[in-house]
């Protein structure tokens, strides 16, 4: 690396790490390029850090020690260590944010194992028993289901609790295949269903068109989950950015029929919600969203349809029937304010008799959990544990009324540790 090289990487390290802890460009679109450099910084602070180090060693190789350039690159990638030096405890303060947040189900210890969370092609080979199964009639309605071998190979025997994850993309792009892998094979190790799906996106399809399909989605899991090894009676949901909006929602319209046209009597209420990073109230223009939502979601403004941006907003279709929710959001992102799950919070807070768990993660930004680092495992582990509470009520309750033992055909596997 070149002695310039070495001074630039150091100045674009150092200003990524201060504007991980204090983001300055946020409005949309714009935001994407503060993201951009701030993910590694907040996520992988170590390996951001054994980078600097390398590249301060090499601008002083050779004899750069006794040239200014030479210095000056070292001296720039030993302010951009030190500056990721606090940022490398996150992952641990996160866990600790994760494991307070759960406090209120009486799981709040933290673990002290550190279980392997499986990911990449290996993960989805052994994971994903089921690709692009049509649940609806347009070419999007297409979904995955991942769970262990043995689970899918019992089919309704296995009786195994159901998580239906939705993509994020700002409603108008992603994809079911590249999202969530994390949490989705960590459950399928854990013995749970999960299914990932597809929906029509914007700009050529509109507002409601999105949770529209996330509600069939729902139904179809409700009727066919069985086939695949998985509870119909147990069916939790989860997304991330648009998808979390959309599992939000759909956790607090059950059998809305402006949602379901066409199938108004198809059950698609859920048992639990754990929406990741999602804009919650659409009538608060957070980080410049409305030119976004008014130019690919929705065909209206909110000043001349304020009623069905209202409708479409997670914080004012909260109420006492809200399932559990744990909502999770980083203190920084600047894609998505973290204000927006606030809002949600409290509002859930204040009118639902259900628990409300709530983990805003230092200096995570917009999108942490798409790969395996740290923080990703210690937010898995946590939404593993609280669905397993809201799962083992679920059974009791079951037991309570039928009076007989409610349990799965397939047994729970050993968590997998590192060595």
């Amino acid at each position: 690396m070149g002695r310039r090289a070495a001074i630039v990487l150091g100045l674009a390290g150092t200003l990524a790490a201060a504007a991980v802890r204090t983001p300055v460009i946020r409005r949309w679109p714009v935001s994407i390029l503060q993201a951009a450099p701030c993910a590694p910084a907040s996520e992988v602070p170590s390996v951001q850090s054994a980078v600097h180090a390398v590249a301060g060693l090499a601008a002083l190789a050779r004899g750069g020690w006794r040239r200014p350039d030479g210095i000056a690159g070292a001296l720039a990638n030993a302010a951009a260590v030190a500056a990721l030096a606090d940022l490398r405890r996150d992952a641990d303060r996160s866990a600790d944010v994760l494991a307070a947040a759960l406090v209120p189900l009486g799981v709040g210890s933290r673990p002290s194992v550190h279980d392997r969370v499986p990911c990449g092609p290996a993960a989805r080979r052994l994971y994903r028993q089921a690709v692009d199964v049509a649940y609806g009639n347009d070419p999007a309605h297409r979904l995955d289901v991942w769970a262990r071998p043995d689970v899918a190979a019992a089919g309704a025997a296995a009786g195994a609790p159901v998580l239906l994850q939705v993509h994020g993309g700002a409603w108008s792009g992603g994809d079911k295949s590249n999202q969530a892998e994390p949490l989705m094979a960590y459950l399928a190790e854990q013995g749970w269903v999960c299914v990932t799906i597809n929906y029509r996106l914007g700009p050529g399809e509109r507002w409601p068109s999105m949770i529209v399909d996330v509600k069939r989605a729902i139904a179809w899991v409700r009727a066919h989950i069985a086939g695949h090894g998985g509870d119909p009676g147990f069916v939790a949901i989860t997304g991330g950015s648009a998808g979390g909006h959309l599992a939000a929602l759909a956790a607090l319209t059950p059998g809305d029929p402006d949602f379901q046209p066409g199938f108004a009597d198809a059950d698609t209420s859920v048992t639990a919600a754990v929406p990741f990073y999602g804009v919650h109230d659409f009538t608060v223009d957070e980080e410049g969203l409305f030119a976004l939502l008014e130019g690919k979601v929705f065909s209206t403004t909110l000043a001349g349809d304020e009623r069905g941006w209202r409708q479409a907003s997670p914080v004012h279709r909260a109420g006492p029937d809200a399932p559990p929710f744990l909502v999770i959001h980083g203190s920084t992102d600047t894609i998505a304010g973290v204000g927006q799950s606030r809002r949600l919070v409290a509002r859930l807070r204040q009118v639902s008799r259900r628990p409300v768990c709530y983990a805003e993660l230092p200096h995570a930004q917009h999108g942490f959990d798409a790969f395996p680092t740290a923080r990703t495992r210690h937010a898995v582990r946590a939404v593993h544990r609280f669905l397993t509470v809201v799962h083992e009520q679920y059974r009791a309750d079951r037991q309570a009324m039928t009076g007989a033992r409610v349990d799965s055909a397939v047994p729970d596997r050993p968590v997998r540790l590192n060595p």
